[in-house]
């Protein structure tokens, strides 16, 4: 019904303390409500004066103005803490997945990361904003509305506490269905959107491929299926809500049916009649507002785990074990030693007996075929990996991985697709370095090779972009990522995994000339398949089946006629 795991966030008790006394007072205002609206009718009936009824009805609007007050002050408290913790929720997300890096995204999804961290939390903050409160007004104010009645008529106290555990049972079956409905519906909406995003990212190679219809019918079929999922879990809402409102209507007519009797009988005075007739659908109203809004709740709670699943899974250990390298400079040396790495679940190392040297700035070029371990190289030196086995050490000092907060702040890391977020170009630029000066962003956007298309732009650095806004071609979102490395020109350490891998070699030239200046004062690691970036690089990596079989400076590599002038010729579609 509600995950356990919610009430460690920060916030959380107090706020549920705050909501409990708010809830009790709201109880006592509904219950105040019913007494004064039911002393009004019977002075009425009693043709009273006009001055009999005024106290009751000043009373019962008093209660009523009370009780709605008391709502929005609920309202607001949640409101605030429900944004704080998901605010909080997805800055722990984003950390997590730095942390963890490339491979967890490569595991969940593109799709399914990028909606559990826009949209899921926003859909965790549904239902904090939801659960929190039909839960506290379901607890409470039924039990004090309950003990009032019981002063009034116990046989319809009876009834209604008869009646409540029978509405339970039938919320708890249909809530097990609805909850293997909505699991399956998000498990749909986790896979549409890996489809949708991995079809839209490609859609250039497969329209080049001539395939992309077929894709376009692989999106079709995953939404019909969604599709499908939701309407099932609609059809248990229906359900579930006609199967609520019979019970608690049924109850309410028994107990209206024994009133009247009670009352032609003579057994009954009309105020407690009246009054308990009032508060019987208040008494059931709490239950009724909790299953109907239990299945718009059930989506959050499943973006709730889904982001708890992350946070909770194992992150490096030691990660402030690094003291020797504040900030990379011409001096510094990395060194790994027989390296071995496997990525999560992996039976054999994807890395096997890694060892190398570097020192200062130096452009180290990492070549190899396709699945030969560039990305794992790039993904260890990032720290997103850890080794099994092996030794790395920074500036003489040994670390068991690269996982280090002082190393991570030393670094840019440019992926083949670097995601633009739905905001300004200017804060895409400044996303890592939010209070950077537009002076210094207009700079950075310049040096990236910016300028012309910006020129074309009306609103130039201010123009959005990203989801459901400007498109920007894959040349321009590289650009925007070179951007945000000229701006922090703190970093010295530049981790580059296939940039231009999907980029035209027009586009790829032009963007060439931007990134070499940027290469300059830098350790620069450029895993790529493009051999004319060999010709820029100082040193060369060759990698083959997870294993460094050469290095050295591209002529001495050439001079030794082995595997990287194989993967050369081979790459260029020479015969061997």
């Amino acid at each position: 019904m509600i995950d356990k795991r919610l009430l460690r966030l920060s916030g959380t008790k107090k706020a549920l303390l705050m909501l409990a006394g708010l809830t009790i007072l709201q109880a006592f205002m509904i219950l105040f409500q019913g007494k004064f609206l039911a002393q009004a009718i019977v002075n009425s009936w009693r043709l009273k004066a006009l001055a009999w009824l005024y106290w009751p009805m000043l009373f019962f609007f008093s209660a009523l103005l009370g009780r709605h007050l008391l709502n929005w002050l609920k309202n607001h408290v949640l409101d605030k803490f429900a944004s704080q913790a998901s605010a909080t929720l997805r800055q722990q997300l984003l950390t997590k997945l730095f942390h963890l890096g490339p491979s967890l995204v490569a595991k969940q999804g593109t799709g399914n990361m990028v909606t559990m961290a826009l949209e899921g939390i926003d859909q965790v903050e549904n239902y904090m904003t939801l659960i929190l409160n039909k839960m506290l007004n379901m607890m409470i104010i039924p039990w004090i509305l309950l003990v009032y009645i019981f002063t009034l008529d116990r046989r319809s106290g009876w009834i209604l506490l008869v009646v409540v555990p029978i509405v339970i049972m039938f919320m708890i079956i249909l809530g097990f269905a609805a909850r293997d409905k909505a699991d399956q519906q998000y498990a749909g909406y986790q896979q549409l959107a890996n489809h949708f995003v991995d079809a839209l990212r490609g859609l250039a190679t497969l329209k080049l491929l001539g395939i992309s219809d077929q894709y376009a019918d692989n999106v079709y079929q995953v939404s019909e299926a969604y599709r499908k999922k939701t309407m099932g879990v609609l059809r248990i809402a229906v359900l579930s809500t006609f199967a609520l409102d019979f019970f608690t209507t049924l109850s309410i007519a028994i107990v209206a049916v024994f009133l009247g009797l009670a009352l032609l009988n003579g057994q009954m005075a009309l105020f407690p009649a009246l009054a308990t007739l009032i508060l019987a659908p208040e008494f059931f109203q709490p239950l009724r507002d909790f299953s109907s809004d239990y299945h718009a709740t059930l989506n959050g709670k499943n973006a709730l785990q889904a982001v708890f699943a992350i946070l909770e899974l194992p992150q490096p250990q030691q990660r402030q074990a690094l003291t020797a390298a504040p900030t990379w400079q011409a001096n510094s040396q990395l060194t790994f030693t027989n390296v071995n790495v496997s990525y999560p679940g992996s039976n054999e190392a994807d890395l096997a007996a890694v060892s190398f040297s570097v020192q200062g700035y130096h452009k180290i070029g990492i070549i190899g075929e396709s699945g030969s371990g560039k990305s794992t190289l790039i993904n260890t030196l990032g720290g997103f990996l850890q080794p099994q086995q092996g030794e790395i050490k920074v500036n003489d000092q040994v670390v068991p991985h690269l996982s280090q907060e002082q190393w991570q702040q030393n670094f840019v890391y440019l992926p083949q697709k670097p995601y633009l977020f739905h905001m300004s170009i200017a804060a895409n630029i400044a996303f890592y370095q939010p209070d950077a000066a537009p002076a210094a962003i207009e700079k950075a956007a310049s040096q990236a090779g910016l300028d012309d298309w910006l020129a074309t732009l009306p609103a130039g650095l201010d123009t959005i972009i990203g989801e459901g806004a400007r498109g920007v071609s894959g040349g321009q979102g590289q650009r925007i990522a070179l951007a945000r490395a000229f701006l922090d020109s703190q970093r010295r350490i530049l981790l580059l995994d296939e940039p231009t891998a999907h980029l035209d070699i027009e586009t790829e030239a032009a963007l060439k000339e931007t990134m070499m200046p940027l290469f300059d004062d830098h350790l620069v690691f450029f895993a790529t398949h493009r051999l004319h970036w060999m010709q820029q690089m100082d040193y060369v990596f060759v990698i083959q089946q997870g294993r460094l079989v050469e290095q050295g400076t591209p002529a001495q590599l050439q001079k030794q006629q082995g595997a990287y002038v194989s993967l050369m010729t081979q790459m260029r579609g020479e015969p061997l």
